[in-house]
């Protein structure tokens, strides 16, 4: 079972959101759960989820499907959102915004009240089963005027911004996900706030959660922690040297410099 910890009225409104048929999106930055949610809710709600990964290189045929050659001649193969479509389960794009925007074109009758899917090369058009979810996310930080959601798309979607976790919470996350005592987790905290205060100023991208959870994973495993810091949260921040370095003086002020 998925572990998930709520942080605020996130999973009644997915449920409201499951209960009318209605498709969500996930705005929030880079390892605050946004996809560990949707698994928890795909198993609260007991349906299959299908987790597409988007990219520049995304088609409309990885989405919907594609006729292969196999040993008996031509058959027809369903890509995942028709699997979704037809089971009644929950299609999940991540990063939406990275997919080119011909292929996410094929969401817009499954995001309004038509909810069908037109098979262009098989001439089908299948009605969505009770149970079929579009759930979408994206990192809004990432965002650019080549790569934003248009608003008559955003406007077919019930939206649920998230953000990291309040410091007690995320605290019990840490703990839960790596199995590191309050102690650690506390002191893991503290440093990725001091981390995130500098976002705007020196980092693409702030410390998550997730980068967390990998630290304390480092740490149990009998990593110095000083080490463990680098190497699960302040590398994967910057390539940068100098920045490296400065961040690095942020860890030993919050766990003391190694002797």
């Amino acid at each position: 079972m998925t572990f998930y910890q709520p942080v605020g009225h996130e999973v009644e409104l997915f449920r409201a959101a499951a209960d009318n048929g209605l498709p969500v999106l996930i705005k929030g930055p880079t390892g605050c759960g946004k996809t560990r949610f949707v698994r928890y809710m795909a198993e609260q709600l007991d349906r299959p989820v299908y987790t597409v990964a988007c990219h520049d290189d995304l088609t409309a045929a990885d989405l919907v499907g594609r006729h292969l050659i196999g040993p008996e001649g031509t058959y027809w193969q369903d890509g995942p959102l028709t699997r979704a479509v037809r089971e009644g389960g929950i299609c999940y794009l991540d990063e939406v915004v990275e997919a080119r925007k011909d292929t996410t074109v094929v969401l817009h009758p499954l995001a309004d009240d038509r909810r069908e899917l037109p098979i262009e090369r098989t001439g089908e058009v299948l009605n969505a089963a009770p149970g079929f979810m579009l759930v979408v996310s994206y990192n809004p930080g990432y965002q650019s005027l080549l790569k934003g959601m248009k608003p008559s798309t955003r406007q077919r979607f019930v939206s649920l911004s998230f953000d990291y976790p309040a410091t007690e919470l995320e605290q019990t996350i840490v703990m839960e996900e790596s199995g590191c005592d309050r102690d650690l987790a506390a002191q893991l905290v503290s440093l990725a706030q001091s981390v995130r205060n500098l976002k705007d100023h020196d980092l693409e991208e702030a410390a998550s959660t997730r980068l967390l959870i990998h630290t304390a994973h480092l740490v149990r495993a009998g990593v110095p922690v000083a080490r463990a810091c680098r190497s699960g949260m302040i590398e994967p921040l910057s390539d940068d040297e100098a920045t490296v370095n400065a961040l690095m003086e942020v860890v030993y002020a919050v766990f003391g410099r190694p002797d």
